[in-house]
C-alpha cells in the first residue's frame, strides 16, 4: 500500500524506530534501527503486514534493496516477518544473498529461528533469484588492484565454504603478506580464518 515514509526519526530502540510524518508517529520495525539517529530526517522504505494477533505492522528498510530482500525471504515457506527481520539483522544483504546463492545451509542455520529444514527451504526457494544482491568479488578485486595470485586465493577460500564476509575480513591482512603464489596466500588465509 505505501512505498516509503519520509519524516523525522523521533525514537530509536533495539527493534524499532518511530518516524514522525506531519505529526503522526509511525512505529516501524527495522533490522538496522541503530542506522538511524533521533532528530534526523529519513526516508524509510516500508512493507506493511497484517496478522490476527498484532493487526497492522510496519517493517522498514534503508533502501529498496533491503525491502526487496525482506519480501523474498517472506516468500519462503516457514519464514514470517519476524524471522525475516531477525535474519536480516544478523547479516548484511550481500553476505546473506551470497550464502543463499552458494547453498550454504549450515551457515543459514545460525540465524535465529532457522533450523536445517528452513535453511534448506530458503536455498531451494531463493537460489538463483538473488543476483541483484550478490556483489561480485571480481568487481571488488579489480577496484582494489589485487594481484592475480591473491585473487585466486580469495576465490579458493570461498570455494572451501568460507563466506564472503569472512574472506573480506582477512583480505587487508593478506594484501600485506609477501607471497608469490596462490598456495601461499591460501595457507596464510586459512591460518587467519582459523584464528577467529
Amino acid at each position: 500500500m505505501y512505498e516509503y515514509l519520509e519524516g523525522v526519526i523521533t525514537e530509536v530502540t533495539p527493534s524499532f524506530i518511530v518516524v514522525d510524518v506531519n505529526g503522526v508517529g509511525y512505529k516501524v520495525y527495522s533490522p538496522t534501527p541503530f542506522a538511524y539517529k533521533e532528530g534526523d530526517k529519513a526516508k524509510v522504505f516500508i512493507e506493511q503486514n497484517f496478522s490476527d494477533n498484532n493487526g497492522f505492522t510496519l517493517y522498514g528498510f534503508q533502501d529498496k534493496r533491503g525491502k526487496g530482500l525482506f519480501l523474498k525471504l517472506l516468500s519462503v515457506s516457514g519464514i514470517g516477518p519476524k524471522s525475516a527481520l531477525a535474519i536480516m539483522a544478523a547479516e548484511d544483504s550481500d553476505s546473506l544473498a551470497e550464502a543463499i546463492e552458494q547453498g550454504e545451509v549450515k551457515y543459514l542455520t545460525r540465524f535465529p529461528g532457522v533450523g536445517k529444514k528452513t535453511a534448506s527451504q530458503i536455498v531451494l526457494d531463493l537460489k538463483g533469484k538473488l543476483g541483484d544482491y550478490v556483489s561480485q568479488l571480481d568487481r571488488t578485486d579489480e577496484q582494489d588492484n589485487v594481484s592475480p595470485a591473491l585473487h585466486d586465493a580469495l576465490l579458493a577460500l570461498l570455494a572451501l565454504g568460507y563466506t564472503k564476509k569472512e574472506v573480506e575480513r582477512i583480505t587487508p591482512k593478506l594484501e600485506k603478506v609477501d607471497a608469490d603464489s596462490a598456495d601461499q596466500y591460501i595457507k596464510k588465509g586459512l591460518a587467519l580464518l582459523l584464528k577467529k
